[in-house]
C-alpha cells in the first residue's frame, strides 16, 4: 500500500474509531443528536449521531446548527481584542468611558471595572440578571438594569464566572462600532473567517438545519425543550455572553483560527495573550486560570483552552491544545447529561489522538464534622444551591429558585436533583461530585475571616450562603 493510501486507510479507523464512540455514549446517556469533531494532524474527523428533533426528526450531520449558549463568549471576547488591536478599545480602561450610562448597585464597583475585567470574569458581578419583568428586550435594555444586580467582590479581586459581565462588553462593542452588537461580531470576526453558518438570530436559524434541545418530564421521558434558546425568542440582552448558533464544522474553523492556522482578524500575538492566564481559578472543572474568554486548564501535563456552553436542553464543549494543535468539539441535544456526553467525548478523543489521559479527583471518606460545617443553602441571583448531610455522605442539589421559575413567561430547564460530593484531599473546603448530571465538577467553600464557611464556587461562580 502507498503512503497515500495507508494514511486514507488510517484516517478512516481513526472516524469509524470515534463514531463508534459516539454511538455507544449517546445510547448511554439518551441523547437524541449529537455532532462532534475533531481536528488532528491537520485534517478534520467528523462523527454525527442520531436527530435534530425527536418530534421531527432529521438526520443531524457536521452542518446541523446548535445553540452554543457559552461559548459566544470566545466570540465577544475576539471581537473585542481585534477593537483593541485597531486601538479602539483600552481593555485597561474603565467601562464607563465606553457605556458612560453605567449604573450598578454599587458606585465603586462601576467607577472601577475595566474593560479587561469583563473578559476575565473579575469585574465583581454576579452571574446574571434574571428580569422576567423587562420589556426591553435589547442589549441596551438589559445594561439599563444592570443596578438590580448584585455585586460580590472589589473589581479585580477573584474569578467569578459572570454572564452579565460578557453582556456588558457587548454593549461596550455596540457603543464603540455604532452598530448592533450582533452585526458587529459579524463584520469583526465571523465575516472575515468564512463563519457562514455562525449566526444569531432565529431567522437564520430557521433556513438551515437545525438541532433542537430535550429535556425530561417528570416521568423521564424525552420532551423538545422551550423555548429553543435559554431565552424567548427576539430577546438580544443575553447574547453577548451566550446568544450564538453555530455548526461543528465551523467551530473546527473556528479553533483553526485560535491555533494560527486562518490569517485574519488578530495578529499571531495577539491570539498568543488571549490564552495567557490573568487570573487563577480554585478547583474548578472549568480550569486552573482564565485568559482573556478563554480558561486554561492543565491535562495530564499538557496545557489546553476551551470553553463550553449550557443552553435550554443544549450543550457544547470546545477545547483546543495549542501546542500539539489539535481541538475537539462535541455538541448535544439534551440535557442534562448532555454535558457528561460531551466531557466523556472530548476526554476520548484526548487519550485517543494526543495520549493525554485526565484522571477523576478521588475523595477522602466521609467526615460527618466537615459535612455539618458546610450543609445549608447557598443561593445567587437565581439559583440555589442545597448541601445535605444524612450522617454518611454529602449531598449537593442544584436549582432554579422557585420565585424567580414561577415568574418566569418562559419554560425553564429542570433542576438538578441531590447528588453525592466527596470533599478532596488538602484543607477539606475543596470537593468533587460523584455521581448525577454535573458528575465530576469540582468547587470549594470559602470562609471569611473568622474561619466561618460562607459561600461555595460551583462551575465558577460564588453562592453566598444563605
Amino acid at each position: 500500500m502507498s503512503a497515500r493510501g495507508s494514511m486514507m486507510s488510517q484516517e478512516k479507523q481513526s472516524a469509524q474509531a470515534l463514531a463508534g464512540f459516539v454511538a455507544a455514549k449517546a445510547g448511554e446517556y439518551r441523547v437524541p443528536g449529537a455532532a462532534v469533531g475533531v481536528l488532528v494532524g491537520g485534517r478534520e474527523l467528523y462523527a454525527a449521531h442520531g436527530v435534530t428533533n425527536l418530534d421531527n426528526p432529521a438526520p443531524v450531520d457536521e452542518h446541523t446548527l446548535f445553540h452554543l449558549a457559552s461559548v459566544t463568549k470566545t466570540f465577544t471576547g475576539t471581537a473585542l481584542i481585534r477593537l483593541a488591536e485597531e486601538g479602539r478599545v483600552d481593555l485597561d480602561a474603565p467601562v464607563r468611558r465606553y457605556v458612560p450610562d453605567l449604573v450598578l448597585a454599587d458606585e465603586s464597583t462601576a467607577a472601577r471595572i475595566t474593560v479587561g475585567n469583563l473578559l476575565n470574569h473579575t469585574a465583581g458581578l454576579d452571574w446574571n440578571l434574571i428580569d422576567a419583568d423587562g420589556d426591553d428586550d435589547s442589549l441596551a435594555g438589559f445594561v439599563a438594569r444592570l443596578s438590580r444586580l448584585a455585586t460580590i467582590a472589589p473589581p479585580g479581586t477573584r474569578a467569578s464566572y459572570s454572564q452579565a459581565g460578557y453582556n456588558l462588553a457587548g454593549r461596550v462593542i455596540e457603543n464603540v462600532t455604532g452598530m448592533s452588537y450582533e452585526k458587529a461580531v459579524a463584520a469583526l470576526v465571523l465575516e472575515p473567517l468564512g463563519l457562514t453558518d455562525t449566526v444569531f438570530e432565529i431567522d437564520e436559524v430557521m433556513v438551515r438545519k437545525f438541532a433542537v434541545g430535550h429535556n425530561p418530564d417528570a416521568d423521564g421521558v424525552l420532551r423538545p425543550a422551550r423555548p429553543w434558546a435559554a431565552w424567548r425568542a427576539g430577546a438580544r440582552g443575553n447574547n453577548p455572553g451566550g446568544g450564538i448558533v453555530s455548526s461543528v464544522a465551523d467551530l473546527l474553523r473556528w479553533a483553526r483560527f485560535h491555533l494560527g492556522e486562518v490569517d485574519g482578524v488578530l495578529s499571531a500575538d495577539a491570539l498568543r495573550r488571549m490564552r495567557e492566564r490573568t487570573v487563577e481559578m480554585r478547583a474548578s472543572t472549568l480550569g486552573d486560570g482564565v485568559g482573556i474568554s478563554w480558561f486554561l486548564r492543565g491535562v495530564d501535563g499538557v496545557r489546553t483552552i476551551g470553553h463550553g456552553g449550557s443552553g435550554n436542553g443544549q450543550f457544547a464543549e470546545l477545547l483546543i491544545v495549542p501546542e500539539r494543535n489539535f481541538a475537539v468539539v462535541s455538541l448535544s441535544n439534551v440535557g442534562p447529561d448532555g454535558f457528561r456526553f460531551n466531557q466523556d467525548v472530548v476526554r476520548w478523543a484526548l487519550e485517543h489522538h494526543l495520549g493525554v489521559v485526565e484522571r477523576d479527583p478521588q475523595p477522602i471518606p466521609h467526615d460527618e464534622a466537615r459535612a455539618r460545617e458546610v450543609a445549608g443553602r447557598y443561593q445567587g441571583d437565581a439559583m440555589f444551591l442545597d448541601i445535605a448531610t444524612d450522617g454518611t455522605g454529602l449531598t449537593l442539589e442544584v436549582g432554579i429558585k422557585p420565585e424567580v421559575r414561577a415568574a418566569s413567561e418562559t419554560e425553564m430547564p429542570p433542576d438538578y436533583p441531590p447528588a453525592a460530593i466527596g470533599f478532596l484531599p488538602g484543607d477539606g473546603d475543596e470537593y468533587v461530585l460523584v455521581e448525577g448530571g454535573l458528575q465530576g465538577q469540582r468547587g470549594y467553600f470559602s470562609r471569611d475571616e473568622s474561619g466561618t464557611v460562607v459561600g461555595i464556587d460551583l462551575a465558577g461562580r460564588l453562592f453566598v450562603r444563605a
